[in-house]
């Protein structure tokens, strides 16, 4: 597309050029920014998601598991807090 005026042309390239090295720099920029941050968090031991995530799993299901023998260990100690009963027949004995 010629316009009329060489000036107007080539001012419209440049500026052309002048985004293509814009969106460059942004680019390299980004990559740069995400490299760094990668590096850092690396260096501070934080854990993935995935590992996040299979840990809270486990937690859950000890404490499930911590919550069940629990609630067998209520249930033995009051069976063990009860006084047995005596049978009748050694009952009867001891009052003759």
């Amino acid at each position: 597309m010629a316009t009329g005026n060489k000036v107007l042309d080539d001012l419209s390239q440049i500026m052309t050029n002048a985004m293509g090295v814009a969106q460059g720099a942004k680019d390299e920029a980004e990559t740069a920014m995400k490299s760094w941050i990668d590096r850092w968090l690396a260096d501070r031991d934080f854990v993935s998601r995935d590992e996040f995530d299979a840990v809270r799993l486990m937690a859950q299901k000890a404490r499930e598991e911590n919550e069940a023998l629990k609630a067998r260990l209520d249930t033995l100690e009051a069976a063990a807090d009860k006084p047995a009963k005596k049978p009748a027949r050694k009952a009867a004995a001891k009052k003759i």
